[in-house]
């Protein structure tokens, strides 16, 4: 049976069941996250004691009677509860896509969370999982000094300069709070980010105040003049926790305060038994300099993959003549001029 998830109690619920999740599947991040056109969705199919849940955005496609669905900004993807056998895989994927075809919607792209495992299983043979990068992780599974041996020698050298420099503090007030969505948005405008990427100060502290997971801001704190050098916002969420923003005052770039506070949170996540650090990966997915720098603090690369599914081709492919695309890696291609 698929039930269509809308409201947030039954949501949670859904989430409660199925125990392994991360917060990007969480009622609260979708609502966060979403545009006003776009719908958030919650598909649970149940058998038994198995339970799969998958979280996606439907939105319309413009000037069209068509629809299409997406993730959340993040790692998202299904999530299940228990062993998966291949008949029940078959018949969730069957009730997505009759639902898909009934509501008229042409495809669905969802970016997919390396640190639950049973995602591959759930989607193969239906549509295509890629990878298209990677991501950093620290196992906090192992010791500090085990974790600490694998940072580059520069790092390490940088992180230690940095604690000379200045101490670590939680962000609790409204003061505090404020602090770091300056740094942050002073750091996107330097590095001239998209807009996506800037957020108002009313989403900060909603997000702080959401249930579901746990949000913890860390600024480092000048010691001599007592300024804001650097804040991080971590997402914890059952074992997993999330690298998610961070901004760093110009001021102080030459003492990458921003090593300090990673350094922080996985000796914090260490102690509080977490399993894994995603620091995640470069921009767009790149190698790059983003990438290197997150690559510095631990060895355990994971792979990035995104799940695409064409549900109606005939459809799809007249969108995209419209659209007037011919060539283009984007997903859906008749998005890619947006």
């Amino acid at each position: 049976m698929l039930d269509i998830i809308t409201e947030k109690k039954e949501w949670e619920n859904a989430l409660e069941q199925l125990g392994s999740f991360d917060f990007y599947h969480t009622y609260n991040y979708h609502h966060l996250s979403k545009k006003d056109s776009e719908d958030p969705v919650l598909f649970l199919y149940s058998k038994d004691t198995l339970k799969i849940a998958l979280p996606l955005l439907i939105r319309p496609i413009k000037g069209t009677p068509y629809l299409d669905a997406t993730s959340v900004y993040g790692y998202a993807g299904p999530i299940c509860n228990n062993s998966l056998d291949d008949n029940a895989v078959k018949e969730f994927q069957n009730s997505l896509i009759n639902y898909f075809k009934k509501r008229n919607i042409i495809s669905v792209f969802s970016r997919l969370n390396p640190y639950i495992p049973c995602q591959t299983k759930v989607l193969s043979g239906i549509g295509e999982v890629k990878s298209i990068g990677k991501v950093v992780n620290i196992d906090l599974t192992q010791t500090l000094d085990e974790q600490r041996s694998a940072y580059r020698r520069d790092t390490r050298s940088r992180t230690n300069k940095a604690r000379r420099l200045c101490s670590v503090r939680k962000a609790e007030s409204a003061e505090d709070i404020r602090s770091f969505i300056d740094v942050y948005i002073e750091t996107m405008k330097k590095l001239e980010a998209d807009s996506s990427y800037f957020f108002d100060e009313d989403y900060f502290f909603k997000f702080l105040k959401s249930d579901g997971f746990e949000t913890e801001i860390l600024l480092a704190i000048d010691n001599e003049s007592k300024a804001v050098a650097a804040g991080s916002m971590f997402v914890k969420t059952n074992n997993i926790i999330q690298y998610h923003l961070s901004g760093t005052n110009p001021k102080f770039m030459n003492i990458a305060p921003s090593r300090l506070l990673l350094d922080e949170m996985r000796i914090i996540g260490t102690q509080e038994k977490y399993t894994y650090f995603n620091l995640g990966g470069g921009y767009q997915s790149k190698e790059d300099a983003l990438f290197n720098f997150k690559s510095s603090f631990s060895k355990d690369i994971k792979q990035f993959n995104v799940w695409k599914l064409i549900v109606d081709e005939h459809i799809y492919n007249e969108l995209k003549k419209d659209a007037d695309i011919t060539d283009t890696d984007y997903f859906p291609a008749y998005r890619a001029t947006a």
